[in-house]
């Protein structure tokens, strides 16, 4: 009984008396150094074909100019990183298995690379890929949001309303102009 008393006198190991139920966030360091790279330089897009026309004014579709550099840092794990994203793999922890690394592994070569945190950058990518889905093609939100990484239609939306504070469709037609729809190709 008396060691039953000890148990019920405490919470996740803390001692209810010093009033501490949960650790005290201390904020994360903003970074210092110069990040290497900007969002622009490693983003891979999704789109792959401009619409363009003919000498005969047929409407045929060409390769995005330049090429797409599939690995812009050069750097092999964050290569594949940036490949995994834009497949619409935004599960680190899976990433991580064919390196045994630690997803804390990935988070700081994102952030001394980047300047960024991994969450902001994923979160980032996401939003960027969705919005050319949204703009570009007829695909519905569901689809959008499970080629740019978001999961499920629910997902996007809730990560839409925290981010940008607008949902998934009224972007679209906030983005979307006359034209816009078949203008590119989706790989």
């Amino acid at each position: 009984m008396g060691n039953r008393a000890k148990v019920l006198d405490r919470w996740y190991g803390r001692n209810k008396g010093n009033h501490i139920w949960r650790a005290e966030k201390t904020p994360r360091a903003a970074f210092t150094g110069e990040a290497q790279y900007k969002f622009e330089d490693l983003y891979i897009s999704p789109l792959t074909h401009k619409r363009s026309a003919d000498a005969d004014g047929n409407i045929i579709y060409v390769p995005i100019e330049p090429q797409r550099n599939m690995t812009p840092t050069g750097i092999h794990v964050m290569d594949n990183y940036l490949q995994h994203l834009a497949r619409g793999e935004a599960d680190v922890a899976d990433f991580c298995k064919q390196y045994n690394a630690r997803t804390s592994d990935i988070d700081g070569m994102v952030f001394l690379l980047t300047g960024m945190s991994n969450q902001a950058f994923r979160t980032k990518w996401q939003i960027h890929t969705a919005d050319l889905l949204l703009r570009y093609t007829k695909m519905g939100v569901t689809e959008v949001a499970r080629r740019s990484g978001m999961g499920s239609r629910t997902n996007m939306y809730f990560i839409y309303e925290r981010e940008l504070d607008i949902s998934p469709t009224e972007r679209r037609n906030a983005l979307r102009q006359r034209g816009d729809i078949g203008r590119y190709t989706v790989k």
